[in-house]
């Protein structure tokens, strides 16, 4: 048994003085010390070797295997050595050729925008709350007081993945996740892509951004929604803007109104961005309605709250006067380059 391990060892030391490149070596390796390599054998077989045998041929075993890796790992120095002196040797690089100009991407303008916004509220104790956009019919609907009937179920304005399943429409969704979850006082935002069933044009697109926000305690009137919507528009927009809402009808909010703000561009006087009026339709907003919170579990006897919410792509082309809500999302250098 002992002459048979020297001649394993010699054979292996004679094939790795031929070796040339790591996969001979590899091979090699195997050959010898693999699942089925020679050693291996030999090392299964020790068990039919008698008590007196079997230490003795362990040891040689054990040292023959021993110097076999020893010699395989040597031998791969050596030729990781020669490959890093042949590609030394057969790669030159011309240093007086141009360098590559390196392109930095920039931030995009919904991103700068929503960052801005973000900022805006979380100066003023909002937290952001986030929600799945594909979502329960029941949220996006039913506990935001919209009936089955509602024109807003219908096909052509809703995407559907099955009867109880939507793309959201609105972030309102994670502003009801957030009234079930948290016991008030709330302060929050929800910004976010919606999904709506629109064709492609100037003006409207299948996916956009919307940042809604809500706030429920003890005494929330409307006063304290002008108040918070006043101050965000001159944070976002310069300390002469001016405000003004205008009564309209949500079906999650009673009493409802849009707010408007002077023209940023012209100030007022009037201007194309804002079609002569001196004003712009900046949101949406209004008291929540009671039937929302008892939905969430939430007393309007005690609680009362607002809610808004803003198309952030409509902000973000208002900011930088763009006039088509496409190249925000066409991904064009030359567009996003500006910016």
């Amino acid at each position: 048994m002992q002459e048979k391990l020297n001649l394993i060892k010699d054979n292996a030391i004679e094939e790795l003085k031929k070796v040339n490149d790591a996969q001979e070596l590899e091979s090699i390796r195997v050959k010898y010390l693999g699942k089925k390599g020679e050693l291996t054998q030999i090392l299964r077989g020790m068990g039919a070797l008698s008590a007196e045998e079997r230490p003795i041929v362990g040891k040689v075993v054990n040292e023959v295997r021993s110097n076999i890796e020893e010699l395989i790992e040597s031998t791969y120095r050596v030729i990781k050595e020669k490959e890093k002196t042949n590609r030394l040797q057969n790669e030159t690089i011309d240093i007086s050729m141009p360098g590559k100009k390196q392109f930095l991407g920039k931030r995009h303008p919904l991103d700068l925008t929503l960052e801005s916004m973000k900022e805006i509220f979380i100066s003023m104790g909002f937290t952001i709350e986030e929600g799945p956009e594909v979502e329960l019919d029941y949220y996006n609907f039913e506990a935001l007081n919209i009936p089955k009937n509602h024109p807003a179920r219908g096909e052509q304005d809703t995407f559907y993945i099955n009867d109880s399943l939507v793309l959201r429409t609105q972030t309102s969704p994670i502003q009801i996740r957030t009234m079930e979850k948290q016991e008030p006082p709330i302060k929050m935002i929800a910004p976010g892509k919606v999904y709506r069933s629109d064709a492609v044009d100037a003006t409207h697109s299948p996916i956009f951004y919307q940042m809604e926000g809500l706030v429920i305690d003890k005494g929330i009137t409307f006063a304290d929604l002008k108040g918070t919507l006043d101050l965000f528009a001159k944070k976002m927009f310069g300390d002469k803007v001016v405000t003004k809402f205008r009564p309209h009808h949500f079906p999650f909010t009673e009493p409802s109104a849009e707010m408007d703000a002077t023209c940023f561009v012209c100030n007022g006087d009037g201007c194309k961005v804002c079609k002569g009026s001196g004003w712009i339709e900046i949101l949406g907003c209004g008291m929540v309605h009671p039937q929302v919170l008892r939905n969430c579990g939430i007393d309007p006897e005690v609680y009362s709250g607002f809610a808004f919410g803003f198309g952030v792509d409509r902000m973000v082309m208002m900011k930088y006067a763009i006039d088509d809500i496409r190249l925000l999302y066409e991904s064009d250098m030359r567009f996003l380059n500006q910016f």
